[in-house]
């Protein structure tokens, strides 16, 4: 059964939490704002509170949505599909249920790859895409979460359900983070995100919220590192604006893969936070908000073209990588190039973003 209540407009900036019930599973989402729709997906093991400074700068203008991923934050847990194709058919699903028709997808972490998997599953309903730290680009992965992704190592979570061990994890966290501060560190580290990292780890104590992160983890990633890329099909975005936003820091998801994504997408922007690591709009708000705006409001809603589409699609992205080329940032240029590393991608992945 499916819930079939649209959006009320909701005047004011701060989000209110409301909940859909898709497929028979519940759904929270956060919603804020009057105008054109903005979706917010988060990570993995994340929820829709990781938004909840961004959200009020961005419903001034708009209608900010920002639902829990199913088995994430307020929404149900069950036994399911995690792959980030299912999310990206829970999202237009969901946005059906909502009444939405179109929308700008912004996606941080996980959320990036399912932004982008979304563009390439339902192109005709985005607007505009905004990638943030995104997974679902290349193998490379924090070696942390390739540990998770391995039974038996995975059930080391469980402990967090021990007494203690959540406010344990804050302190370990703001330790590292502290270090991190003193030792004025450069280039990417685990510690600058520490904090985060360990609010993310602590909400997969209890029982349901550890399997679905498991499942999820495992939908992507193995211990060798991420199984799926969107590389291999991303240039279909050219009809697509494309914001892609990293932090130069990033330990989980090196700032490489930024590189990558940008040459792979013909027309795409690219903006690197050098003092940011994984999570950019905590660590350097205002700019976030600066560079999201900007985006706004310097492009056009995207123009689903069908018949482009198709010849794109048949041309493929041997034809579309020159353009690409010619677009790119310098810095990107000095990379390998991008068919060597979509090799590499093919050579470790199992399974791609189908």
């Amino acid at each position: 059964m499916t819930n079939m209540r649209p959006l009320r407009p909701v005047s004011q900036v701060e989000p209110r939490l409301t909940f859909r019930t898709v497929h028979g599973y519940r759904r929270a989402i956060r919603v804020a704002g009057q105008g054109p729709p903005i979706v917010l997906i988060h990570g993995i093991g994340d929820n829709s509170e990781t938004w909840l400074d961004v959200i009020p700068h961005l419903a001034a203008n708009y209608t900010v949505i920002a639902p829990d991923l199913l088995g994430h934050g307020r929404s149900d847990k069950p036994r399911a599909d995690y792959s980030i194709s299912a999310y990206a058919n829970g999202l237009r699903d969901l946005l059906t249920v909502l009444e939405v028709e179109r929308a700008t997808i912004i996606g941080h972490s996980l959320g990036g790859g399912v932004a982008m998997q979304f563009a390439y599953q339902y192109p005709h309903m985005v607007d505009r895409l905004v990638i943030v730290s995104s997974a679902g680009i290349h193998r490379e992965v924090h070696p942390v979460l390739r540990a998770a992704s391995v039974p038996g190592l995975s059930a080391a979570l469980q402990v967090l359900q021990l007494p203690g061990a959540r406010r344990a994890l804050d302190v370990v966290g703001r330790a590292l983070a502290g270090i991190y501060d003193a030792t004025g560190h450069t280039g990417a580290s685990v510690g600058h995100d520490a904090v985060d990292i360990m609010r993310v780890l602590a909400d997969q104590s209890d029982r349901m919220g550890h399997r679905a992160f498991v499942r999820t983890l495992r939908a992507g990633a193995d211990w060798r590192g991420q199984a799926i890329t969107i590389l291999d099909r991303c240039y279909l975005n050219e009809q697509i604006p494309v914001q892609i936003i990293w932090g130069e820091r990033d330990a989980v998801l090196p700032v490489a893969h930024a590189h990558l994504a940008y040459a792979a997408m013909p027309g795409s922007r690219l903006e690197i936070f050098a003092d940011s690591a994984h999570f950019p709009f905590r660590d350097e708000l205002l700019r976030f908000i600066g560079v999201v705006q900007r985006f706004l409001d310097s492009t056009d809603e995207a123009l689903y073209d069908h018949e482009r589409w198709r010849t794109a699609l048949t041309i493929g992205m041997s034809a579309s990588n020159e353009l690409a080329r010619r677009t790119m940032h310098p810095t990107a240029l000095a990379a390998p190039p991008l068919e060597e590393k979509m090799r590499d991608v093919a050579s470790a992945s199992e399974r791609s973003a189908t």
